[in-house]
């Protein structure tokens, strides 16, 4: 009978310990909301307060990037042109943004300090926004949440689908 009780309070011990290490690593998994006034750093880049932030799920060409465009048609032969789609990209985001209050829900926090999250300008999701009009790409890598606003964009040749690019991360691995 004495063992019996030993036997529980040991289990019981192990099932509270469990219960702790399961509570702190749910406490970590809590999801941070960062509010402000945005400044723009790049196409999936953004700044609140000393917050730095990367968009999740997408990646932008990067600012001094270039990205190539038709310009001229004669029959089967199509004349391209060099232009600044990472600056393009960049725009297209403080457009959107405009000096309006963006609310994120960081996610993480990367190697490099920023917290990764999903942003929204009321209920708007800029990540889905910037995949959707062809300005940033689904960043499969790490989640295939905006993969299909990516096809649709390829679909109607929206922003960086009318011309041809390179990948941004096959870009930053060149650079």
């Amino acid at each position: 009978m004495f063992s019996n009780k030993i036997k529980i309070f040991y289990q019981l011990n192990i099932l509270f310990i469990i219960l702790f290490i399961f509570c702190i690593h749910l406490k970590s998994q809590e999801i941070e909301n960062i509010i402000g006034i945005a400044k723009v750093i790049d196409g999936d880049t953004i700044k609140i307060d000393t917050k730095k932030i990367r968009l999740f799920g997408i990646d932008a060409p990067e600012k001094k990037q270039f990205c190539k465009k038709p310009f001229l048609s004669i029959s089967s032969i199509s004349f391209k042109k060099d232009y600044p789609c990472g600056e393009i990209s960049t725009n297209f985001l403080k457009k959107k943004i405009d000096n309006k209050i963006i609310n994120c829900k960081s996610l993480g926090v990367d190697r490099y300090k920023r917290h990764i999250a999903e942003c929204f300008k009321g209920k708007k999701n800029i990540n889905a926004f910037m995949v959707q009009n062809g300005q940033a790409v689904a960043y499969r890598k790490y989640s295939p949440k905006f993969i299909s606003y990516e096809n649709n964009a390829k679909k109607e040749k929206l922003g960086l689908w009318a011309g041809t690019f390179e990948m941004p991360w096959v870009y930053r691995k060149k650079d």
